[in-house]
């Protein structure tokens, strides 16, 4: 499986996006501070996840979130009115 995530930043709120092939994995070594991009934004947490079969269809949904404004602003506008409401459940952590 492959997975197209969503980490918050819980310093600033702001959203990042990534994917991987082993979920956990990748939250732990983003709450060790070993990425770069997210190094400065820490603690952060998981929001969002999407699984896929393929690795290349979970790159292409990062990208379209990462590129496509309107995928993104209506991702982000989904997040933040759940996290606000208190009522976003992630699942599988």
């Amino acid at each position: 499986m492959y997975y197209v995530y969503v980490l918050e930043s819980k310093k600033d709120e702001k959203l990042y996006t990534g994917y991987t092939n082993n979920l956990r994995r990748r939250l732990a070594e983003h709450e060790q501070g070993k990425s770069p991009s997210v190094r400065r934004r820490l603690p952060v947490r998981l929001v969002y996840y999407e699984a896929y079969m393929s690795q290349a269809d979970a790159v292409a949904r990062e990208s379209r979130l990462k590129t496509s404004q309107g995928a993104r602003t209506a991702l982000k506008r989904r997040l933040r009115d759940s996290l606000r409401r208190g009522c976003l459940s992630v699942t599988g952590t």
